[in-house]
């Protein structure tokens, strides 16, 4: 491990928006992976990159675009988390001795309708200190998905930093920003909008021309238990980021929460107390995965992590007594991962 990736970083060092270098570039899209192995690899590796998954409740479908693979430092990005948990854990390190996490949306479905939670990372780029990453290929996803970014009706984000905002808006003609997902409302918490806007807020915030000032003049806002889509109701859970909202999905009988960045590793769901380097407000934080683990303990309900590595969709265990654990639920591979990180 380099001295670089063991310096410790404190909560404010987070992070930052850049544009992607050349030797960055985006992967080609991976094929659709063969029935023979999507059907053995309906559960995936907490140590591996997100596939293109998909899960169905009821009448709902949600896929889990995949736009980038980053991999976290463990001391950077985690440094409450002691050694030994890592070392006792090595299912939870990616070969490198990092915590895999991709970033993406979460494409919503129903009814003919389509809302996409968060935009991934894009052109934007981890601060080396937090670990590395590589972004851009939401747009390939959709495509290979088939799925015009014209069909898409809704986007609604969790919160405003870059890993979840990279994909927003692209360059026209002149440069001027245009929505990526032209027919698309765009949705955030008035709660998280007016501490960004106001520039209160610089850990973790996106390009202020790229994203903040086309985003004002498009932005529909809301507030704590909006319904913001049909079946789709706002739950603001602050901590991570001023107005952190937690999306509750209802579909046929069971409700599934995409909670964004209230948890990064599934060991936080073990230890609510460990906080990650990246979170504003540490007792906000705490307080917001406690009210997450109580919905969680819920019967027939399931989460959505963007950062789980390939365990996006899950379940709590033991939820009534005991220690809750993140336990992933099976979900169809569509594609295989579709951006991979060059090997050290």
């Amino acid at each position: 491990m380099t001295q670089d990736r063991m310096q410790a970083l404190s909560r404010r060092a987070v992070l930052r928006t850049a544009v992607a270098s050349t030797a960055a570039a985006t992967l080609p899209i991976a094929g659709a992976l063969p029935d023979v192995h999507a059907a053995r690899s309906r559960i995936g590796s907490l140590g591996d990159q997100s596939a293109v998954r998909t899960l169905t409740l009821g009448d709902t479908r949600l896929t889990y675009v995949v736009d980038a693979a980053m991999e976290l430092d463990p001391t950077g990005f985690f440094p409450a988390v002691p050694a030994s948990y890592w070392a006792q854990h090595p299912d939870a390190l990616a070969p490198s001795g990092r915590i895999a996490a991709s970033a993406g949306g979460v494409l919503v479905e129903r009814g003919g309708r389509r809302l996409l939670i968060d935009v991934g990372l894009g052109a934007n780029v981890l601060s080396p200190s937090l670990g590395v990453s590589r972004g851009g290929a939401l747009l390939r996803t959709l495509r290979a998905l088939r799925v015009p970014p014209k069909s898409i009706d809704t986007v609604a984000f969790t919160h405003l930093h870059t890993d979840h905002t990279g994909v927003g808006f692209r360059a026209g003609h002149g440069q001027e920003m245009h929505k990526a997902f032209p027919h698309a409302d765009y949705l955030v918490a008035r709660a998280e909008w007016g501490p960004f806007w106001n520039r209160e807020v610089k850990v973790g915030a996106p390009s202020w021309d790229g994203f903040m000032v086309p985003m004002s003049r498009v932005l529909r806002q809301f507030d704590d238990g909006a319904e913001v889509w049909p079946g789709v109701t706002a739950l603001i859970t602050p901590g991570h980021s001023p107005g952190h909202t937690t999306y509750v999905i209802s579909a046929g009988g069971r409700r599934i929460l995409v909670f964004g960045d209230a948890f990064h590793t599934p060991a936080q769901m073990t230890h609510p107390e460990w906080p990650s380097g990246p979170d504003k407000d540490v007792g906000g934080v705490l307080k917001a995965r406690t009210t997450l683990l109580a919905r969680l303990r819920a019967p027939h309900t399931y989460g959505f992590a963007f950062h789980f590595g390939d365990q996006a969709f899950g379940r709590l265990t033991h939820p009534h007594h005991g220690t809750p654990r993140w336990r992933p639920v099976p979900a169809r591979a569509l594609l295989s991962a579709p951006i991979r990180l060059p090997r050290a």
